[in-house]
């Protein structure tokens, strides 16, 4: 098939790199306009730009896709298909009936649960199970249109949104791969989603990691892995950022309000919660690397008592 690939973040590399190992003709990459990024601003591309311009794909980086000019220009390399996977942007209808085999969006779960643009964090955050990936033909909704195939991905119990990602990714790449054959084979089946059973998901932003110490002590630790690596979950320490990258669960109750550490042991720092004690494994003060607890207790001086504060 001849392919416009239409993506922006890591989770679309594999997906772009799967469609071109299967023979497939990318014509061209659609992703986001470059950002500046960091202190200095420099401008940094997006892993799909970075992709494409390895693979000698051609790049194009509109700021609104939907804009007359722009889609002319996607009709111009008149493609078979379009491949979407997280690209960023809502695609107009004159897009979605360009091709013969119209728009495929590979999304990141078990549709109609959680759509929207953070499926993978929302379904550690939440504690499923099992989530996966769904491909499905696109029309003018948000994540509404017709499934095509689904694969299912259980969770681990240490899961992280950044191990999830990885694994989310890859099965991705293959399902996308599965999917444009079913079409091309003319053995593609359609399903239409129960409306009434969807969920959506916010997006992610560096402001959603600040901890509510009033939360059970389940919920903080299910929220931790969610957010690793990115945005973080954070609280303050002696009016300082203060990261937590790994905790672990205590039954155990202090009686202290919620956010006072409690210490147990040499080098292990606990939490009050509004439910249970948070055992902190990993952590980074304000400045400084990621570093263990007892790496932490080490060069810090933290008393019992202390209040952590969102």
């Amino acid at each position: 098939m001849r392919v416009v690939f239409m993506g922006t973040p890591d989770f679309s590399v594999c997906t772009l790199e799967a469609v071109i190992a299967a023979g497939h003709e990318v014509v061209l990459a659609v992703t986001q306009p470059d950002k500046p990024k960091g202190r200095k601003k420099a401008v940094q591309f997006s892993p799909v730009k970075e992709c494409a311009l390895r693979r000698g794909i051609e790049v194009f980086q509109p700021a609104r896709i939907r804009e007359a000019a722009n889609v002319e220009h996607l009709k111009s390399y008149a493609p078979d298909i379009f491949i979407v996977a997280a690209f960023g942007q809502i695609l107009p209808k004159s897009i979605l009936e360009m091709a013969e085999y119209g728009c495929v969006n590979v999304h990141a779960s078990l549709l109609p649960k959680y759509r929207g643009a953070a499926p993978i964090q929302w379904a550690v955050i939440n504690g499923e199970k099992v989530t996966g990936v769904t491909t499905m033909r696109m029309d003018i909704g948000v994540d509404t249109g017709d499934m095509i195939a689904k694969r299912e991905v259980p969770l681990a119990k240490d899961e992280t949104g950044g191990s999830l990602f990885e694994k989310l990714a890859a099965v991705g790449g293959q399902l996308c791969v599965e999917t444009m054959e079913m079409l091309e084979k003319g053995t593609a089946e359609f399903t239409p989603q129960n409306h009434g059973e969807s969920t959506h998901t916010s997006m992610i932003t560096k402001e959603l990691g600040n901890i509510d110490w009033k939360k059970p002590a389940e919920e903080i630790e299910r929220f931790v892995r969610g957010l690793n690596p990115w945005p973080s979950a954070y609280t303050y320490l002696d009016g300082r950022c203060f990261k937590i990258w790994r905790a672990a669960v205590s039954d155990e109750e202090s009686g202290q309000p919620a956010g006072t550490i409690v210490g147990r042991g040499k080098g292990r720092l606990f939490v009050q919660t509004g439910k249970g004690l948070l055992e902190l494994l990993e952590v980074q003060p304000e400045g400084k690397k990621r570093m263990d607890t007892a790496a932490f207790c080490n060069g810090y001086a933290i008393s019992d008592g202390t209040v952590l504060k969102n």
